[in-house]
């Protein structure tokens, strides 16, 4: 009957710490803003950054095209959720 006392008030220390230490670490809400501002600007930077370079490069040839348009902001697109996936990756 001891060994089983024991054991639970052993369990019991061994989740009061965890909690406490989950606790202290919580992040603040300054810093959850911060961190989804900066998932923000990871996606949205390639995808305009695509869609400059597409317009660029559409504007240098004759006539109304916007082939390289859409096909770099795709591209952004796709960079940008990479670099998202990444960045979660990161954090946990």
């Amino acid at each position: 009957m001891s060994d089983e006392r024991e054991k639970l008030e052993q369990q019991m220390e061994k989740d009061a710490r965890r909690l406490e230490k989950a606790e202290r670490e919580r992040p603040t809400l300054l810093a959850q803003t911060a961190y989804i501002g900066v998932l923000g600007l990871v996606f949205v930077l390639p995808v305009v950054a695509g869609a400059y370079l597409g317009r660029w490069i559409d504007s240098l040839f004759e006539g109304y095209s916007v082939r390289w348009t859409l096909s770099l902001l795709f591209l952004g697109i796709v960079i940008g959720a990479f670099n998202v996936y990444h960045l979660i990756r990161e954090r946990e």
